[in-house]
C-alpha cells in the first residue's frame, strides 16, 4: 500500500493510503496458464467436431446431387454421360431436348467442403447408374479419417 500525502490550506502532513491498482506478473501468468489448460482439453474435440461436420456437409451434398441428378433424368431420359459430369445439371449439354435447369441451387456446382471439386462418374454395373465421390480433405483418393473418399456408393 501506498501512502499519498498532499497539502490542505498550506498545511502539509494529511496522508491517506491507496491500494495499487492493476494486475502483477503472477496474477497474468496464472490466468494465462488457466486459459492455456482450457484451451488444451477444449481445442482437440473443437477440431474433431470441425472435421466430422465437413464430412456430414459433404454426405448431404452428394445426395442433394442425387435428387438434382435424378430430375436431370425425368427431363432428359437419361443421367450425365461422364464428359458432361457435374456441370450438365447447371449448362444445357448438347442434344438435350428437354432440360428444365438448372438443377442446382445458385446456378453452379458448389465445391466440396475442403474447396475440391465433385469427381463425377456414369457407371453401369450397380445403381444408381452415377457415382459422385468427394475425395476428402486431402484431395486424393484413399486416404482414412477426414481425409477418406465419400461416395454415393457403398464400397
Amino acid at each position: 500500500m501506498r501512502q499519498r500525502c498532499f497539502a490542505v490550506g498550506g498545511n502539509v502532513g494529511r496522508c491517506r493510503t491507496m491500494a495499487s491498482a492493476g494486475y502483477t506478473l503472477v496474477e497474468m501468468l496464472v490466468v494465462l496458464t488457466i486459459i492455456s489448460l482450457i484451451l488444451g482439453l477444449v481445442g482437440p474435440r473443437v477440431l474433431a467436431y470441425l472435421g466430422s461436420s465437413r464430412v456430414k456437409a459433404a454426405r448431404l451434398q452428394i445426395e442433394n446431387f442425387g435428387s438434382a441428378l435424378d430430375l436431370f433424368f425425368l427431363d432428359t431420359g437419361r443421367y450425365p454421360s461422364a464428359t458432361e459430369g457435374l456441370d450438365a445439371l447447371v449448362q444445357r449439354p448438347t442434344g438435350a431436348d428437354v432440360w428444365n435447369g438448372p438443377y442446382v441451387k445458385g446456378g453452379r456446382v458448389p465445391l466440396d467442403p475442403w474447396g475440391h471439386p465433385y469427381q463425377y462418374k456414369a457407371t453401369v454395373d450397380h445403381t444408381p447408374p452415377y457415382e459422385i465421390v468427394s475425395l476428402g480433405s486431402d484431395g486424393r483418393e484413399g486416404g482414412t479419417g477426414t481425409a477418406a473418399d465419400i461416395s454415393n456408393v457403398e464400397r
